[in-house]
Order: structure tokens, then C-alpha cells, then sequence
């Protein structure tokens, strides 16, 4: 791949709002807590990291025309993605994620409000088809409606773009069940994993999640990358499967974890690195969201992704 052509991300962006007890949480009750606001979104966060790594980025969004839009365009144009596409649209809020974590940091419920993604059309799509064109990789998420993803996919095999996508949540998994053989990478976790496979239960060991990985591939994915949480991840491809287990450390804040893991995934592929190193990255990564209240690490830079990996 031309790692000097930027990579395009398509999907959603807004604002997290989480919300963390200084207790146990009592149900039922009011709670005494933090409650932070950041900015969000999957295919947003995935395009921060990415520019974070100095990889060329261009997001294709929708956003209000409200505070919370400014902001997000603000900061994510600041960090070094190109937002010059990113629609503004009148009279209506940008996005939002709502996640109540528990006393140790681990989500506990979200809701989400993307309503707003419905404006990522083909017809806009098309308008911006140049970009799609001169990609090095497309990233999407799986918040774009079913014909917005059927216009990606259209694009990218006109121009024979490598397509990587985050399933985001096993309700919106299936929406990518029929893109499977068009996809370059696909990066679940265990229970996106187990809706895109039909299978009984979602894996909870190395080798479960190794058979998912290889489940995927045999439904036509050329990468597939499992997320297991704390116990790591697994991965397959055509010629090779195994597992990396994750990195022991601190947890803060979960938010936004799989996002960094599947960027510095992406990076190390458009850097046509081997399938293993390229999921190390991704391991490395993550562990140093973990440990941040951003939802993004705000000095994250491949070195530091390097020296996490040093034992």
C-alpha cells in the first residue's frame, strides 16, 4: 500500500459523555460521581489515532452546526485529521454516547444517539468519490446505514481500495454479514464476533476467538482481528492464526479502547507490516487508552507504542 495516500474514514463522530460512581452504584438511587464529556465517535476516534501515528486522515462525518460540533471539529482538526469534509448541518445535535462505567472503570450500559449518521448518503458519498479514489484504505464503521455501505463498497471496488471496518456493537454487526467478501480487515470483539459468525456463544478463550478469526476469514475477510479484552486478542488471515495476549495495566477508562487497538492495527497494515507485529500495535495501544480519561490518548505517538512493548 502507498502509505503516503491518506487513509478515509467514514462514519460516526460526536460527543462522549461518561459517567463514573465514586462507589459501588446503586440502582435505583442517585449517585455521587464525575461525570466528563470528550469527543467521540467510533470512526472518529479511529481517525485521531491514526493521525496521532502521522498517518495522512481524512473523515467523512456529519456533525451539528451546534457548540458540540465546534468543538469536535475544533479538536479533531487539531490533532491532525482532515475535517474539511465533515458535514455542518442546521437544526440538528451532534451526536452523543452516554456511558455509565462502574467504580472500576469497566462500562456498565451505554446508550447511543447517531441519528445524525443518516446523512452520510450515497449521494455524499459520491460527491466526495475523488477522495475515495485516492485512498491508500477506507475505514468504516458499522453506525452507516445500509445504503451508505453499499455505495463504500461500490467505490472501493471501482478503485480497488482495501475496505477495514469496526462492527461498533453486535446490533449493528449484521449490517456487514453480506460485506464480508468485500472486506480487506474486520476487527470485532467476542461478541460482534459471534453475531457476524452465527454461532451459539460468543469465544471467552484464545482458541474460541482463534476459530472466530478463522470463522471470518473462511466467510471471505482477508484479516480478521478478535478482541478478548483482558485476555487479549486473536487473529487470522489466509495463511496464519494466533493469539497476543494483552498487556497487564492499570484500567481507567475502557471508552474508546477498541477504537486506538483497531487504528494502530490499520497503521501497521497500511505500513505493510507482518500480520503479528501489526496486532502488537494494536495490544500496545490500547493498554495506553486504558490508562487515559480521554477517549483518545492525547500524546500518542508510535514510540510510545513501541516502549509499551518492551518488556
Amino acid at each position: 500500500m502507498d502509505s503516503d495516500r491518506p487513509v478515509v474514514v467514514i462514519g460516526a463522530a460526536g460527543i462522549d459523555i461518561k459517567v463514573r460512581p465514586h462507589t459501588t452504584l446503586q440502582m435505583g438511587r442517585s449517585n455521587l460521581g464525575r461525570i466528563r464529556n470528550s469527543v467521540g465517535g467510533v470512526a472518529r476516534n479511529i481517525a485521531e489515532n491514526l493521525a496521532r501515528l502521522e498517518v495522512p486522515t481524512v473523515l467523512l462525518s456529519a456533525v451539528g452546526q451546534d457548540s458540540a460540533g465546534d468543538w469536535l471539529v475544533r479538536h479533531t482538526s487539531a490533532a491532525g485529521v482532515d475535517t474539511t469534509h465533515v458535514q455542518r448541518l442546521p437544526e440538528v445535535n451532534t451526536g452523543s454516547y452516554v456511558a455509565l462505567l462502574d467504580q472500576a472503570g469497566q462500562l456498565t450500559v451505554s446508550v447511543s444517539d447517531y441519528d445524525i449518521v443518516e446523512a452520510i448518503s450515497p449521494a455524499y458519498l459520491q460527491k466526495h468519490r475523488g477522495l475515495l479514489a485516492g485512498a491508500a484504505m477506507i475505514v468504516i464503521d458499522a453506525n452507516l446505514s445500509p445504503r451508505a455501505l453499499e455505495s463504500v463498497f461500490l467505490w472501493a471496488g471501482r478503485y480497488d481500495i482495501p475496505v477495514c471496518a469496526d462492527p461498533t456493537s453486535a446490533m449493528l454487526s449484521d449490517k456487514l454479514i453480506k460485506h464480508l467478501p468485500q472486506l480487506y480487515m474486520v476487527a470485532p470483539d467476542a461478541i460482534e464476533a459471534n453475531a457476524l459468525c452465527g454461532t451459539d456463544q460468543p469465544p471467552t478463550t484464545s482458541e474460541e476467538a482463534i476459530n472466530s478469526a478463522q470463522c471470518l476469514v473462511s466467510m471471505g475477510a482477508d484479516v480478521v482481528v478478535v478482541t478478548l479484552a483482558e485476555q487479549g486478542l486473536a487473529y487470522a488471515d489466509g495463511s496464519s492464526a494466533g493469539h497476543i495476549p494483552a498487556l497487564r495495566t492499570s484500567v481507567v477508562d475502557t471508552t474508546g479502547v477498541g477504537d486506538a487497538l483497531t487504528a494502530a492495527v490499520i497503521f501497521g497494515l497500511v505500513n505493510e507490516m507482518p500480520l503479528d507485529e501489526a496486532v502488537r500495535l494494536g495490544i500496545s495501544a490500547a493498554a495506553l487508552t486504558l490508562r487515559t480519561r480521554e477517549t483518545v490518548v492525547p500524546d500518542l505517538s508510535l514510540d510510545r507504542i513501541y516502549d509499551e512493548l518492551v518488556v
